[in-house]
């Protein structure tokens, strides 16, 4: 696991000097305490640094193949570098150490950008190829590791965090006025757009080929999720055992390491299921981590861990943090995201990868389990989704045809507009409405927040819709769970992980992401995700509840999503909410001199009515910190 930085110029400029490599590098420490290296040629240069976790000896990068023409600097690990490497031996590639890096780089070699199909990984690399004169960077498919870039026509500058790109010196520190826009909807910057002008993000599954002699720079995508390709039918006791095959091997995978390997333990099922899976494939004493606020109540998990844990046999740390801790953390949360990331979570993540770090530097967790196997309330969604199925066999005439020209005559659009979304098949009514799991302010919401916004600016609505029209599949739950994929699991949740715990200078490894998992799911319906249990209750998760049976206490198994239960909504609707409306309101705030002033009162005054009240206030605090630290 490492930080990457790099530049690549049109020019053959010397790169050597002023020490810029090793000034992003150093921007990036905490990714790589253990070790840096720099590599460069005429016109390129690439640089790393090193959390070292497979070959703590030999695997020091930069690092070429055995003509010393390619080198790679790479983020991540390969978790089936030591299948891939065989073919590459018999094939006449020679192997120096017995690192995934070195065989990232002999199947570049062997395959050239098609080297990616062969990994099975987290990772962000880049290849300099000195013979070519190109670079090759890639990211994995899912977006566990975070890669970014910006190009100004001269140079190409890249690393795994945007302060790398700023401290390069090549890179304007310029606010994307669209990038903001959405994030006011989201609480998050939607890729490939970052909060800075000219700097984006590789998305999920893209690689980039840039040949600096024509100032070619392209990107494509090479992998999505192939909801598209249905599997063979099989039984319910088949399906379980196949994921089970599946999501062993991947535990088993993941467990790979030179170093002590931990687990996140909420107390949750997906967390809970790794456990009870690691257990099974390792056999040496497992160590566990869970966090929970000085509040009690609701915001305590730890009971529920601690039963996992007793069940398991693991050697169990824990850790309490209250309202000082958490807020005496904001400013710094706002440096190491790089971007405004409102997910409250983030800060209770960090204090347990602080304390996880104390024992370890690889911890698993169950992050991507919702987005794949149908989490979160879904058993309510595909209810309404069979209820609107059941009122779409009523005839037309009755459920569109009469009604809509009753509104029509009485002038009600709005309403004609509903009924024809209300009569929709399932999927183009995903489309029509794009179900998403963030939206804090709607466009005319935005407008009168924001009356100096971009007028070109998309309805953040339709970037959703896009991720919908994409879904290669016609399956309503299928179709969703491909949509949340694409941004949602990427730009929040995983990008909430990897900055927390690289924060730590800790890795965090997510067994129900190993993308042959993830094709497998893809393949079968949406009742291997959701359904009825022998009551003839809707429940979530269904292959993994099966899974968990007998492996997780029955009360983990039963328990409702919690998500990451937390009591700043409450601090937000007391008094910290007055103390945040006066750090927005002060005349040298970012948001007190561009946003609405009487708007921005009324969110402040607003905040205890609902959540989302609560939450959008929470998300424009969040924006003025990391105005504050970095505009």
């Amino acid at each position: 696991m490492c930080g990457i930085v790099g530049i690549c110029s049109c020019s053959d400029e010397d790169l050597r000097g002023g020490g810029t490599l090793e000034r992003m590098a150093a921007t990036i420490v905490h990714r790589g305490p253990d070790d840096d290296g720099f590599h460069y040629d005429r016109g390129a240069a690439i640089g790393m640094r090193r959390l070292s976790i497979i070959d703590l000896s030999g695997g020091h990068q930069p690092l070429s193949d055995e003509s010393g023409e390619r080198w790679i600097v790479f983020n991540g690990e390969i978790y089936n570098f030591q299948s891939v490497r065989p073919p590459l031996e018999d094939a006449g590639h020679v192997f120096r150490t017995h690192s995934d890096t070195e065989t990232i780089v002999h199947a570049f070699e062997q395959y050239g950008p098609d080297c990616v199909h062969h990994l099975n990984g987290m990772f962000g690399f880049a290849i300099w190829d000195s013979r070519e004169r190109k670079l090759f960077i890639a990211r994995d498919r899912m977006g566990v590791k975070p890669l970014y870039y910006a190009w100004d026509g001269r140079r190409l500058v890249f690393g795994s965090e945007i302060k790398a790109l700023l401290a390069s010196g090549f890179v304007a520190r310029e606010l994307d006025d669209e990038a903001l826009w959405h994030y006011l909807t989201f609480g998050y910057v939607p890729a490939p757009m970052t909060m800075w002008r000219n700097v984006r993000k590789l998305p999920p599954g893209h690689r980039l080929m840039f040949e600096p002699a024509t100032a070619a720079l392209c990107v494509e995508r090479y992998w999505d999720i192939p909801y598209g390709k249905p599997g063979p039918a099989l039984s319910a006791d088949d399906e379980v055992r196949q994921f089970t095959d599946l999501f062993l091997d991947s535990v088993r995978l993941r467990l790979i390491a030179d170093v002590p390997v931990g687990i996140f333990l909420s107390g949750g099922l997906d967390s809970s299921a790794v456990a009870a899976a690691v257990n099974e494939v390792h056999n040496t004493p497992l160590k566990t981590f869970s966090i929970a606020f000085h509040e009690g109540g609701r915001y305590d998990e730890t009971p529920f861990a601690r039963k996992v844990a007793e069940k398991l046999g693991t050697d169990h740390h824990e850790i309490r943090i209250g309202r000082q801790e958490y807020m005496d953390f904001l400013p710094e949360l706002v440096y190491y995201t790089d971007e405004p990331l409102a997910d409250r979570a983030c800060i209770p993540l960090y204090y347990v990868s602080r304390l996880a770090a104390q024992h370890v530097k690889v911890v698993l967790s169950g992050e991507g389990a919702d987005e794949v196997m149908a989490g979160y309330d879904f058993e309510n969604v595909v209810a309404g989704w069979e209820r609107r199925q059941r009122f779409l066999r009523v005839p037309s005439l009755l459920r569109s045809t009469l009604p809509a020209a009753a509104f029509h005559a009485a002038g009600r659009r709005d309403l004609v507009d509903r009924i024809h979304r209300r009569n929709l098949p399932l999927p183009d009514h995903n489309i029509a409405t794009a179900p998403y799991m963030t939206r804090f302010f709607s466009s005319a919401e935005k407008r009168e927040l924001w009356p100096n916004a971009p007028q070109a600016a998309r309805d953040s609505d339709d970037l959703v819709r896009d991720y919908y029209r994409r879904a290669p599949t016609r399956d309503p739950l299928n179709q969703t769970l491909y949509a949340y994929c694409q941004d949602w699991l990427v730009e929040d949740l995983l990008m909430k992980a990897d900055k927390m715990t690289m924060a730590n200078s800790i890795e965090l490894r997510v067994p129900f992401l190993d993308f042959r998992l993830v094709e497998w799911l893809a393949s079968r319906p949406a009742t291997a995700k959701v359904r009825r249990d022998a009551s003839g209750k809707l429940v979530t998760k269904y292959l993994l509840r099966r899974f968990a049976e007998g492996r997780v206490p029955p009360e983990v198994i039963q328990r409702s999503k919690e998500g990451f239960p937390n009591p700043v909504r409450d601090w937000v609707a007391g008094s910290f909410g007055e103390e945040m409306g006066h750090a927005l309101k002060k005349p040298s705030s970012w948001v007190g001199s561009h946003f609405n002033p009487t708007v921005v009162d009324r969110v402040v005054a607003e905040r205890h009515r609902t959540a989302q009240h609560g939450d959008r206030l929470w998300i424009l605090y969040l924006f003025e910190l990391w105005a504050q630290r970095w505009l």
